[in-house]
């Protein structure tokens, strides 16, 4: 009898030990955000990922309760920013802001990263984002049909910026190179700001760019809008043709998406992606999605993932075509 009731205060005892520590669990759970919230941007201000990300501030701020802060980490084609987030702790107060390059594209090419990819878990894809090539106002390139005649009759002198090697914007120019048999000067900037002031001043004579960082540049005619690297035409600039048009099946458009150190309970990365969700759902912020050139499209943790999976196969195969190799 005696063990008997031993037994049992033992596994009552057990019992509120465990109901006390869920209890515990989901109070903390509940209790974020309980402090301000940091998005870090792996890139200098005045890129998509920049501008983005202080567009949705103020929504969430205003959804969370917390102060949301934007915090630039650029450097080491965004490694920096990358590796601050994998580095932090898991509690779900930091998130990386960037495009899946960081995820999908930056192990092929660099045998040295400051951060594992491991590391990075998916939160949620924010939109769907196109990137566009534009020249300069110094040179005659219009079109596509215009830069292949210019390239191939100047292999190697029409010069393009992009936010780095490796990147989308990089990689896009790769492979309507490789399409159409082209040669031309890549010159990486550490950002689209750097970029698209060299092409304004001469320096370079094409540029790649989201739409958000060109915008200033093509109103004062600084900058002429070529193709974009999705399909079809674009709500924000439906006179410009998608690289499509004349490469078939071409489509480089990717994603901008919210990013946490892993190991962050999925309790909170959920509540994250829904409350982001309301913000890219909401009519207001549609309007500001399309100022910046490119297409709301929320995506959770549980479809975030499976989309960056599939992502990574299409880049393998334009990386290996490019010959790309770590450095």
């Amino acid at each position: 009898m005696r063990i008997w009731h031993q037994s049992t205060a033992a596994a009552a005892a057990m019992a509120v030990a465990v109901i006390a520590t869920g209890a515990g669990s989901a109070l903390g759970q509940a209790a974020w955000p309980s402090q301000p919230i940091r998005l870090i941007v792996p890139n200098p201000p005045g890129g998509l990922p920049d501008i983005l990300s202080r567009s949705i501030t103020e929504p969430l701020r205003a959804r969370l309760g917390q102060p949301v802060v934007v915090e630039n980490r650029p450097g080491a084609n965004a490694g920096i920013g990358a590796a601050a987030t994998a580095s932090s702790k898991p509690d779900g107060y930091t998130y990386l802001v960037s495009d899946s390059a960081i995820y999908n594209i930056s192990h092929h090419l660099n045998s040295q990263l400051p951060f594992d990819r491991k590391d990075l878990m998916p939160v949620a894809r924010i939109a769907k984002s196109l990137l566009y090539i534009a020249s300069g106002p110094s040179v005659q390139i219009k079109t596509l049909q215009d830069l292949v005649q210019q390239a191939k009759a100047n292999p190697g002198k029409i010069s393009y910026g992009s936010i780095g090697v490796g990147s989308f914007h990089h990689l896009t120019m790769e492979a309507v190179q490789a399409e159409l048999g082209l040669k031309l000067n890549h010159i990486p900037y550490k950002g689209t700001g750097e970029s698209v002031t060299a092409l304004r001043a001469g320096q370079i004579d094409m540029i790649v760019a989201a739409y958000a960082g060109l915008a200033g540049a093509v109103k004062s005619n600084q900058a002429h809008l070529i193709a974009h690297n999705s399909v079809g035409r674009t709500k924000t600039a439906p006179e410009v043709p998608a690289i499509a048009d004349s490469i078939k099946g071409f489509d480089l458009s990717h994603n901008q998406g919210l990013y946490a150190r892993a190991g962050t309970p999925i309790e909170i990365v959920t509540r994250m992606g829904a409350v982001l969700a309301e913000v890219v759902k909401d009519p207001q912020g549609v309007g500001r999605f399309d100022t910046l050139g490119i297409e709301p499209d929320i995506r959770g943790p549980a479809e975030f993932k499976p989309y960056l999976d599939k992502e990574a196969l299409s880049i393998k195969k334009i990386v290996d075509a490019a010959g790309l190799k770590p450095n």
